[in-house]
């Protein structure tokens, strides 16, 4: 079989990527994740998908290599990875009882033919209207500050939301499965 390679250190993805069943390598892609100026959110995760596919390509010149970046967004603006509890309470706050879209791009690089698969899965998510006790009691409870929009729908995030909708629910937490898995099939990898 081709050798695989997760172009992430993500331990969200890595997970997602082990319930496929097939061996893998991990590689840290060195890239920038800053957004271009005017690029749209959808634009922005779907680039750097590949640009995390692209970024690890040489070190494994014979590899099916996957890239996949997220983008959370509602309205105009973006939401990031909070990184300390002020920035989670803040973002939490802004999305109480708002619909927000998490866009994940997702490539998947034949390096040795340089053939490349890109998609995108939007999932759409509907915060409750949420209390700052409810938030405290949150993040009291929950590390959500390597996440997207504070609130990791896989853990106790769930009780955060109202709803949501995706084709791949996989999306929201980094890796859409699915698409993963067509993908892979289309380059001849067998699955189950």
């Amino acid at each position: 079989m081709t050798p695989l390679v997760l172009a992430s250190t993500s331990p969200y993805r890595h997970e997602l990527l082990s319930r496929l069943q097939l061996p893998f390598d991990v590689c840290a892609p060195d890239t920038d994740e800053s957004p271009l100026p005017q690029e749209t959110p959808i634009a922005t995760a779907e680039r750097l998908a590949a640009a995390k596919a692209t970024a690890v390509a040489s070190r494994f010149p014979d590899a099916l290599i996957i890239g996949s970046d997220q983008v959370a967004y509602c309205g105009d603006q973006r939401f990031s990875k909070p990184g300390t509890r002020a920035n989670a309470r803040l973002q939490l706050g802004q999305l109480s009882g708002q619909e927000v879209i998490f866009h994940t791009g997702l490539c998947l690089l034949n390096s040795r033919s340089g053939r490349s698969h890109l998609r995108g899965v939007a999932t759409r998510v509907r915060f409750r209207e949420l209390s700052d006790t409810e938030i405290e009691r949150y993040l009291d409870k929950e590390d959500a500050l390597n996440c997207a929009g504070s609130a990791r729908s896989e853990a106790l995030g769930i009780s955060l939301l109202e709803w949501m909708r995706s084709d791949d629910p996989t999306a929201l937490v980094g890796l859409p499965l699915i698409a993963l898995a067509d993908m892979l099939r289309a380059e001849g990898i067998s699955l189950p």
